[in-house]
Parts: C-alpha cells; structure tokens; sequence
C-alpha cells in the first residue's frame, strides 16, 4: 500500500511538474509581454524561501480545501516548480527563435509550436526534470508526516519510519525495506540517465 501511494504521488507531481514547468518556460523564454523578465525574476527569487516559512500556511489551505489526509494535497503543492521553470527556460533559450518564428509565420499557434517544435527539442532537458522530480517526490518526508494520517494513505517513507521503531533491533530488515524502496527510483536513473546526462550538459546546471 505504501509503495502504491509513494508511486501515485510520484507519477503525478511528476507529471504536473513537466506540465506546468514546460508551458511556463515557453512563455518566459519564447513570448514577448511586458513585465516578463521581471516576473520571471519574482517567480524564481522564491527558491530562496524556506519552505518552513510557508508550510503553516499550505497546511491551513489544505484543510480549509478537505484535502487533509489525502493524495491530493501533496500532488497539488507540489504540482508547480520554480526550479522547473528555470531549468526548463535555460533550454528553450538554446533553441533559435527562428523556428518559432516561422511557425507562426505558418499558421502554427503558440500551443503548436510548444508541442510540435520546443517539445521534440528539449527531450534531454524533460527528462533531467522528470528525473530530479520523480526522485524527490519518491523521497519526501517531511510532506505525507504533515498531511497524512490515516494508514491507507501513508507513503514508504513514513512506512519506513514506522518499520524502524517496530523493528528496531532487526536491522538486517531495515536494510531490506530500504532497498525495496530504491528499487523504482534507481531504475528510473538508470534507465534515463543518458538524456539526464546530455539535459544537464545543455541547460547550465554543470556543477
């Protein structure tokens, strides 16, 4: 059950995030409108605020909205990414505006140039989001500890913590549900790891 709810999450902010992420980038990137670049600036300025400074507040919202206790709220709190954004952006502005340009020249709206021309392109950039996204998710703590209580809903990482404290003695059992709960998230690196690879080498995230 935990393994099933951790990879709901995962899947869908996973989902969500390349969504948003992606149409955000495009207008930041791709799109002329005034005020865009300081907006832009705003958006992503909110990296640098811990998330402790606004975690009474998402969880008044929550439970305000009935969300408490559910999938839904940690799938739509962390549906949208300023990091996403950014990593997305500093792609799309490797790609020549020429192409748009001509596309909408063509005809092509701006939903058509995102799906049949920045889309295609940016596969390395979308699967390094996918990977950081997913394995983030897949790890998170401290958000089904605030916002689930009933059993059924619970993650693997509350799983994990409960099976510490029931078994504390057998760690050769610890070992083992740790590594179970790698599983996914290992093979989704290993699987992906040659466009993570080229994606981190293109968007300026070189360490």
């Amino acid at each position: 059950i935990y393994m099933k709810n951790t990879a709901i999450v995962s899947v869908a902010v996973t989902f969500m995030q390349i969504l948003t992420s992606t149409f955000a980038a495009y207008a930041f990137a791709k799109m002329s409108f005034r005020g865009r670049d300081a907006l832009f600036l705003a958006y992503i300025a909110t990296i640098a605020v811990p998330w402790q400074v606004y975690m009474l507040p998402q969880f008044i919202m929550m439970r305000a909205a009935g969300l408490y206790d559910t999938l839904w709220a940690l799938i739509i709190l962390q549906s949208c990414s300023a990091f996403g954004v950014f990593l997305m952006r500093q792609f799309y502005l490797s790609i020549p505006n020429e192409l748009s340009e001509a596309a909408r020249i063509d005809g092509l709206s701006e939903y058509g140039i995102w799906w049949r021309i920045i889309m295609p392109l940016s596969k390395p950039a979308v699967v390094t989001l996918l990977i950081f996204t997913f394995v983030n998710t897949w790890n998170d703590y401290m958000g089904p500890l605030i916002y689930l209580t009933t059993d059924s809903v619970k993650t693997v990482q509350i799983g994990l913590k409960r099976f510490i404290q029931q078994y504390s003695n057998e760690y050769h059992l610890i070992i083992a549900a740790s590594l179970v709960s790698l599983v996914p998230v290992t093979v989704a690196f290993l699987s992906l790891q040659k466009y993570f690879i080229e994606g981190i080498a293109t968007t300026g995230l070189k360490g």
